[in-house]
């Protein structure tokens, strides 16, 4: 049985046959990419946090599922666009949900914010949607589009006929040939 000694012993001289020790340029290229990373990690915190300048619009309206259901009822068609102030993809497609709220004016464009703060949703309607022509709600459970057979991602968009039938549902990011075919189908 080894005793501690030679425990000791052998991985003292293990490590000095094993491992060398760093040389100063190898360092400073550590430290430099440690830095780096850091840096990047910084960054991209930083763009997911929101921060907004300028007058910040009202928080989007709670609503229940019995509410929303009257909403998109009422008789016009409406594209109703899922979003959260944390989806990077919702960002990237809220420009276009914005022109196509101005480009189709015969339909109801309705944002439903979901598992989101109201200081947060205020904030990525400011940048994002301050163009837009559209109703702002909210789902803090984000039980709707669950119920809507959705599922819980965002962004999802549902397309709704003028008779208040679910016409079609997008789930993920959408583009604008998609976004153009639905709005046709439903703007007729």
């Amino acid at each position: 049985m080894r005793t501690t000694d030679s425990l000791r012993r052998s991985g003292a001289t293990y490590l000095e046959q094993h491992h060398k020790r760093p040389t100063p340029s190898a360092l400073v290229n550590l430290r430099r990419r440690a830095g780096a990373t850091l840096l990047l990690i910084a960054l991209a915190a930083s763009a997911c946090s929101p921060t907004f300048d300028g007058p910040l619009p009202d928080a989007p309206t709670p609503v229940s599922q019995t509410e929303f259901d009257g909403l998109v009822a009422a008789g016009a068609p409406a594209v109703v666009n899922v979003w959260a102030s944390w989806c990077l993809p919702c960002r990237s497609e809220a420009p276009l949900i914005a022109t196509g709220s101005l480009v189709h004016p015969n339909v109801e464009f309705i944002g439903l914010n979901v598992r989101d703060s109201d200081a947060n949703a205020r904030v990525f309607m400011a940048k994002y949607l301050s163009d837009a022509d559209m109703v702002h709600l909210s789902d803090a459970s984000g039980r709707i589009p669950i119920d809507l057979g959705g599922g819980s991602g965002v962004p999802m968009t549902f397309f709704y006929a003028a008779d208040g039938t679910l016409a079609a549902t997008h789930r993920g990011i959408i583009d604008e040939p998609t976004l153009a075919r639905f709005l046709d189908e439903i703007d007729r």
